[in-house]
């Protein structure tokens, strides 16, 4: 019996190295495609935690901000709030728009005259600006989803044509001879396909979570118009 369990433990800890010595074995080129796949998928993970990390927080505090403008009605107190909270997309269209609201009620000016088009415009503006920050790196994902499984067929072909060049060098199409060409083709393709798995899963959930963000920018903007007529 104990014998039998250390035959089998024998067994399978070299099978733990299969793929490293896979790696280690492959051509010079099919190296560089595993190295790029791995890149790839090291960076989109990356992408990944900051992004999930950022939107959680950009929600968080918008929803903060948001709770306290509907709380109070008096925009010099909601400023100071935003001067002192963490900041937030919604904060920071609130000082977009405060700041168009504050120059066009500033002395000189006639009290009753407010361009609700010229506040509106400032804080589309802002909006715009929120939306392009949030947005950045994702196309990274979008990259990785697109490209990693052709650079992982890249490889697949070229492992292939190894083993075709190997039984052509020594007239044999036996396992020996095919089997380290094929096992980098196949290596390369799951490389491939897990680094753009994940970046196709994840930047679909962080476009979702984006699209929730813009609505809660939208209701805000509009809430804040509302707000500003009534000082007319």
């Amino acid at each position: 019996m104990n014998m039998t369990l250390v035959a089998l433990i024998s067994q399978a800890v070299p099978q733990q190295n299969n793929l490293l010595r896979l790696v280690f074995k492959a051509s010079p080129f099919g190296k560089l495609i595993l190295l790029l796949l791995v890149g790839f998928s090291v960076i989109s993970w990356a992408v990944i935690i900051f992004k999930m990390l950022e939107y959680g927080k950009a929600r968080r505090l918008s929803e903060q901000f948001m709770e306290h403008f509907r709380r109070t009605k008096n925009f010099s107190d909601i400023h100071k709030f935003a001067g002192m909270a963490p900041k937030s997309p919604l904060s920071e269209i609130f000082r977009s728009g405060y700041k168009e609201l504050s120059h066009q009620l500033s002395p000189g000016r006639n009290p009753g005259e407010i361009d609700i088009e010229s506040i509106h415009r400032s804080l589309m503006r802002s909006s715009s600006n929120q939306i392009t920050r949030l947005e950045r790196m994702n196309g990274f994902l979008a990259t990785t989803a697109a490209v990693t499984p052709f650079i992982g067929l890249l490889g697949t072909v070229w492992g292939i044509m190894t083993a075709f060049h190997e039984i052509g060098m020594q007239m044999n199409a036996n396992l020996a001879t095919v089997a380290p060409g094929i096992a980098e083709a196949l290596v390369a393709t799951a490389m491939g396909l897990f680094a753009a798995i994940p970046a196709v899963i994840f930047y679909n959930w962080l476009l979702s979570r984006l699209k929730v963000l813009i609505s809660g920018m939208e209701e805000f903007i509009m809430d804040f118009l509302n707000a500003s007529r009534k000082l007319k």
